[in-house]
């Protein structure tokens, strides 16, 4: 069975950038931008996506494109006869599992906050009201089960209707739209009263601000950030890859997307900031911010139920393009280990899908007393744990091996392939680093994630 292909290049940098393109773009960046120092962090966070990022994402794209396969088997087609490398395509399919199974509830909240905002259930509500809106749809597994089987089925019926008319169709359609609503969101915050000021904590460099966290926490922080941001390790580029021809250079298209990548990032905060500070509200960090301390601001906003939505439909968006990357990915591989077409391969990915999705939705109401890293914690703190501090660091490290040394596919033919077609190419003068230095970072940030969960040691 001959592979499909993409049917244009905009379409694959869109596809990868709405991979990459997440929540965490969204609400985590710009916090920790403020959080560490302004522009200041921006600089560092540029500085590890180009020699942390890039290089990884371009490996993945080189696999994917050289083999034509599938993650799960894609080491099969390229790797030395008698290695295990193929042994890590199984695991970034368990990857690629795990991460839905806390995702897809997440987009379901995006949704639901879109339904409660347009519909007006925000309007005039308290604050009080409004923290009690979300712990509400928290207790109900009922309204939860429902948006996520909406993102589970939405996402399995569009992958199924086939890779250009489905996923690369919609997909172009919705990053468009995300990127004009954003644009349109930013230049309303920018031009509330005091925006000016949210704009300043958020962009201008604060050395001040630096010091006082820590320069040290704050590199680390801006490698953890670029690094997480573009999922690597799990494949989720890799499928991509496999579906482009060798018109253009893979570094080259690997810094296309990271630029798109980190453009949302920073007109996320150009949206929350300047709003947050108009209002004279703290930009707290994570669900908090999303779900409780934006529905205020936009109460207090002229038009805000028009904002609000938009602003919402964004988030949808933003979740979603994930989601549908990932299904695709996971379809893909159902399709190469069993030989099976793209409609069955959707169908049982669905039934899948759902079941493995449901033990999130419950952590919150029913499950709520199965708390994996003490109080307060929940089921979906453990899949996400699982997925972000081990599957996608070690995962990049086996990526990584595999393309640079003489025991996997070498740096020889992983260069020749990313540096097959036109664009910015990889040098040979970047070997060192890639073989000795980059597995060494990755590594420490793999350690340095278990110790900001367990606290084994102290660094800084």
């Amino acid at each position: 069975m001959e592979r499909e292909k993409l049917g244009s290049r905009l379409g694959f940098i869109l596809l990868s950038a709405g991979c990459a393109i997440g929540i965490g773009n969204v609400w985590k960046f710009p916090y920790i931008t403020g959080q560490y120092g302004g522009g200041a962090f921006v600089v560092f966070y540029i500085f590890f996506l180009v020699i942390l990022g890039l290089p990884v994402m371009t490996m993945e794209f080189s696999v994917g494109r050289a083999s034509q396969k599938s993650p799960v088997r894609a080491y099969y087609v390229l790797e030395k006869k008698g290695s295990k490398w193929h042994l890590h395509g199984y695991v970034a399919l368990i990857g690629n599992y795990f991460l839905m199974m806390f995702y897809t509830t997440v987009a379901g909240w995006m949704l639901h906050y879109f339904y409660m905002t347009a519909t007006g259930k925000f309007e005039n509500a308290s604050t009080e009201k409004v923290e009690s809106l979300f712990n509400e749809m928290l207790a109900r597994p009922s309204v939860m089960l429902f948006w996520m089987v909406i993102v589970v089925a939405a996402g399995i019926l569009i992958c199924s209707v086939g890779l250009q008319k489905g996923l690369e169709r919609v997909t172009k359609g919705m990053m468009i739209l995300l990127l004009l609503i954003m644009v349109v969101l930013a230049i309303n915050s920018l031009l509330l009263k005091g925006g000016a000021e949210g704009l300043s904590f958020y962009l201008k460099p604060d050395l001040d601000r630096m010091k006082e966290i820590g320069i040290g926490t704050t590199i680390v922080a801006a490698m953890n950030q670029s690094f997480f941001t573009l999922s690597l390790g799990i494949g989720a580029m890799a499928i991509f890859g496999s579906y482009i021809g060798k018109e253009r250079a893979l570094f080259g298209e690997a810094v296309n997307v990271a630029v798109l990548d980190t453009f949302v990032a920073i007109v996320s905060g150009l949206i929350i900031f300047p709003a947050c500070f108009s209002f004279g509200v703290d930009a707290g960090s994570g669900p908090s911010l999303i779900f409780l301390t934006l529905p205020n601001i936009f109460n207090h906003m002229p038009l805000g139920r028009l904002w609000g939505s938009l602003f919402f439909i964004f988030m949808s968006f933003a979740a979603f393009s994930t989601v549908l990357a990932v299904f695709e990915n996971i379809i893909s591989c159902g399709m190469d280990m069993t030989g099976c077409s793209r409609k069955k391969s959707s169908i049982i990915n669905f039934f899948i899908l759902l079941a493995a999705s449901v033990p999130c939705v419950l952590g919150y109401n029913v499950l709520s007393s199965f708390a994996p890293f003490g109080k307060g914690s929940t089921i979906m703190d453990l899949e996400d744990f699982i997925v972000s501090n081990i599957l996608l660091p070690l995962g990049s490290l086996v990526y990584l091996l595999f393309c640079v040394t003489r025991y996997g596919w070498g740096f020889d033919r992983f260069m020749e392939e990313a540096n097959t077609g036109k664009g910015l190419k990889i040098k040979r003068w970047m070997k060192p680093y890639f073989t000795w230095i980059l597995p060494v970072i990755i590594l420490a940030l793999f350690l340095l994630g278990l110790n900001d969960k367990f606290h084994w040691f102290k660094i800084f």
